[in-house]
């Protein structure tokens, strides 16, 4: 459940935490915050193709393929893997009290993360009371829980070598699946919006409305078995930085080989199971574990090795209490208060600069928010 942090707790539980972690979990929610759309302020005010390429890097991808944006959601499932394989161990080492505790714990943060996630879809959108059939229980927030606690259950229960094993066995299991399997003419090698098998999954038993009505939600019923795989994989990076804490290097150049060794592997997976993030297949997977484990290794190398790190402490502002960031992008409306708050300086500027005094402003006032919760050491945590 929803925990509040006291300074007390902060300082039994500071030092097992590592700051590049916190930073890469804040830089990823950085985008979501709004930052995304400054590349279209800079190239409106600079007229620079650089930005108008950003700017098309901060759009999903339209189906098949990969965008920069497309990383920030499974980053952020890889990233809570990471965080439980440095923490967790099975349960067979805690007292029968405590590790009963804890699966209790568990079980709580899945139902309350699946909870936020309708909160964030704005719940029934025509308001309470309403039929069920309007409430769109699929989210990022549901997705992060399961993977989270599937992965979680995984280590708790299970040894290392069979969690190797189900990783490697949902993402061969999840290809064969949808390429061989055929239900009322969906699936079998069909990998379209309207064609996968995923589509018949959803329509026959995903509760509730999808995305927009579509036939497939993004975060439909199926696809979460493969991101499973995403919170595993930062179960094993986790594992190893903990097994290798005395040797920074050996961490940076073994997470270096293994992501440029697993977008290799998923780029010649594409030509068979192609990179799609709405169906979350196999060769996506592979891809964003590919380019999430980099990214940690350029945080980590940074930050907890060359101590270089004095910058990260803007992104861990916001990683630290990433959930209440992810919930107000939904629930407050930022745009409407930076403009209240900044209009006279927008309209005192040219007309190029109104966007990028906008948007910053939108940035700035939730960035202010969460610093103004870090410094009273409020963490508030799912």
């Amino acid at each position: 459940m929803s925990e509040l942090t006291t300074p007390q707790h902060v300082a039994s539980t500071e030092k097992k935490r590592l700051l590049s972690i916190d930073a890469l979990r804040g830089f990823d929610m950085f985008w979501i915050l709004g930052a995304e759309k400054l590349f279209a302020a800079l190239f409106i005010i600079s007229g620079w193709s650089v930005f108008k390429v950003a700017e098309a890097q901060m759009q999903h991808s339209t189906w098949h393929g990969f965008t920069a944006y497309d990383l920030i959601f499974p980053l952020f499932i890889f990233l809570s893997g990471v965080s439980l394989g440095i923490a967790a161990k099975p349960l067979s080492s805690y007292p029968a009290e405590k590790a009963s505790q804890i699966v209790k714990a568990g079980v709580k943060r899945l139902l309350l993360l699946i909870f936020l996630g309708v909160i964030y879809n704005h719940g029934w959108g025509e308001g309470i009371p309403a039929s069920i059939e309007n409430v769109r229980f699929a989210s990022v927030l549901g997705r992060i829980g399961i993977a989270w606690f599937v992965a979680a259950m995984l280590v708790w229960y299970v040894s290392e070598r069979a969690q190797w094993l189900t990783a490697v066995v949902i993402l061969v299991g999840y290809w064969l699946l949808l390429s061989v399997v055929t239900i009322d003419g969906l699936g079998g090698g069909n990998f379209s919006a309207d064609g996968a098998l995923n589509v018949w999954i959803d329509q026959h038993f995903l509760p509730g409305a999808t995305y927009r009505n579509l036939a497939v939600d993004p975060e439909g019923l199926l696809s979460n078995l493969t991101s499973i795989v995403n919170a595993l994989c930062g179960v094993f990076a986790g594992r190893f930085m903990i097994k290798h804490k005395e040797m920074p290097w050996y961490i940076v150049i073994n997470f270096v080989v293994v992501g440029i060794s697993l977008v290799i592997l998923a780029y010649a997976w594409d030509i068979y199971f192609p990179i799609n993030k709405t169906l979350w297949t196999s060769s996506f997977v592979l891809l964003t574990v590919g380019y999430s484990l980099l990214l940690l290794t350029l945080f980590y190398g940074v930050i907890d090795w060359l101590k270089i790190n004095k910058w990260a402490k803007v992104f861990a502002v916001i990683g630290t209490n990433s959930i209440v960031a992810y919930l107000g992008t939904s629930l407050i409306n930022w745009r409407y208060t930076s403009s209240s708050l900044f209009g006279g300086i927008i309209d005192a500027l040219p007309a190029a600069w109104h966007d990028m005094i906008l948007f910053s402003g939108m940035l700035l006032l939730q960035w202010l928010v969460l610093y103004w919760l870090s410094c009273r050491r409020i963490f508030i945590k799912v």
